[in-house]
């Protein structure tokens, strides 16, 4: 499906929409996908050996975990480490050596004339990128975890490949040593020219740049020391009680924007950081958010305060200085309480503006939470979506991705798209009696600038010599 396609069929429903749509941001679409042209459930990887937990190596799932706009009706989908929410060796925190991964798909969207929504959202998986490192990446060797070696089978003389593993990592070195192996995908960006995209990651934090079209890792941003645990560890809970400082395991950078220039990376964190969180009071749910200048990578840091949810899982650039930032609770389908019974309550989307906002670089956690960012709530996704007829108990309760799409115009009026993913950690059904689908999901919303309180959305530069 072409770019013009795809206007086209946004541009149908434009004329539909009245002026009462324009006063709130709406439901447009929504759509899910659970398999691909390779066969049911599989990823277009070639992968077609089986990990050490017994799940395909190739298994398709956990696609929300990040969600980038490429362009036209071209996106790409970020799993995370992998199928580890089934019980298989808690001394490696049940993660496998599955290959780190984004996808790319196509999204049809068409006018919707059997009723309910507006339009109908049909995902579509057109290549699967592998993650790997020119240079020799360290991985464990599984000894006295019960376990083999870390290293993927699909390694070769060129090709190092990144993994979900939970041990690969070498223990001389804090976790940001970017020669390690192990990498928990969180977040994606596309660059201005198309060539390459940004991930972030919850194991370092790492935040690397690689081809887009090769999955070469092109190159290493180093964070602030106060970001790295200096005893790294395959369980988190245990790696976390040993460190005095750094990020709190499995809560890294989960979330990763780019400006709409393409010159900066912001970067969020999901908790506070060990040293934060136990000096108590607001330093507790104090988020640090990172800025990274791409050309030189050079980084500055600001006060981002939880107050809804129990983490934040996506930032997403409006401007050059104003984000959308992701805070939810785990509750919801499939979520920490427990399937359909374990209704979603905390899905907010919140607007701040960086600024005028202060360096916290140099400042402890209380200092630093004296200087948080104002934000103002931009969306209720939950009241969205029940509003619309989804069931509370059914409404996705790791909602992780989030990425502007193009816009819809009618006359003089513009609205703008923006597109939320979940992440459904490769379970295909939930653990209810009985078990119902839970799939990945993406959802269409659109919005105005008058929803946005006075700000203006920009898109982001693009440059493309080519139509994707």
């Amino acid at each position: 499906m072409t770019k013009s396609t795809t206007r086209f069929s946004l541009l149908v429903f434009a004329f539909a929409l009245t002026s009462s749509l324009q006063a709130q941001p709406v439901l447009l679409a929504n759509g899910t996908l659970t398999g691909s042209r390779a066969g049911a459930n599989a990823d277009l990887s070639g992968l077609n050996y089986t990990l050490e937990n017994g799940a395909a190596a190739n298994l398709l799932g956990g696609l929300g975990s990040g969600l980038a706009y490429a362009s036209g009706n071209v996106f790409l989908a970020l799993p995370d480490r992998g199928p580890n929410a089934m019980p298989f060796d808690s001394a490696i925190d049940d993660t496998v050596s599955y290959i780190n991964r984004f996808h790319t798909l196509t999204m049809e969207v068409t006018p919707n004339t059997a009723g309910g929504l507006p339009f109908t959202l049909t995902p579509t998986l057109r290549d699967t990128t592998l993650l790997w490192s020119l240079t020799p990446l360290v991985y464990g060797t599984g000894a006295g975890l019960g376990v083999g070696s870390g290293v993927p089978k699909g390694n070769n003389f060129f090709q190092h490949f990144f993994t979900g593993r939970s041990d690969n990592f070498d223990p001389k070195q804090n976790s940001g040593d970017p020669n390690n192996a192990r990498f928990d995908t969180e977040s994606i960006r596309v660059s201005s020219d198309g060539f390459s995209v940004f991930i972030s990651d919850e194991y370092g934090p790492y935040v690397y740049q690689f081809s887009r079209f090769t999955g070469v890792r092109l190159r290493s941003y180093k964070l602030p020391d106060i970001f790295y645990v200096a005893k790294p560890g395959p369980v988190g809970s245990t790696e976390t009680s040993s460190n005095t400082s750094g990020r709190t395991a499995n809560k890294g950078m989960e979330g990763l924007a780019i400006t709409p220039d393409g010159r900066t990376l912001v970067g969020i964190m999901q908790n506070a950081l060990i040293q934060d969180a136990k000096l108590g009071s607001d330093a507790a749910n104090l988020l640090r958010i990172v800025t990274i200048d791409i050309l030189t990578g050079q980084t500055h840091q600001y006060a981002y305060l939880l107050t809804t949810g129990s983490g934040v899982s996506e930032i997403v650039a409006i401007n050059d200085h104003e984000f959308l930032v992701d805070e939810r609770d785990g509750k919801g389908l499939e979520g920490g309480d427990g399937g359909t019974s374990n209704k979603a309550k905390v899905k907010q989307f919140f607007k701040i503006d960086l600024n005028g906002a202060v360096d916290i670089s140099n400042m402890d956690g209380s200092t630093a939470a004296t200087h948080a960012v104002k934000k103002t709530l931009f969306l209720d996704l939950v009241g969205l979506l029940t509003n619309s007829g989804f069931a509370a108990d059914h409404i996705p309760s790791k909602i992780e991705g989030l990425a502007f799409g193009p816009d819809v115009k009618t006359g003089s009026a513009t609205y703008h798209t923006l597109w939320v993913a979940n992440d459904n950690d490769f379970l295909l059904n939930t653990a209810d009696s009985p078990s119902i689908l839970n799939p990945n999901q993406f959802l269409v919303i659109g919005f105005t600038d008058a929803d946005l309180s006075g700000s203006t959305f920009v898109p982001q530069f693009r440059s493309f010599p080519f139509e994707h």
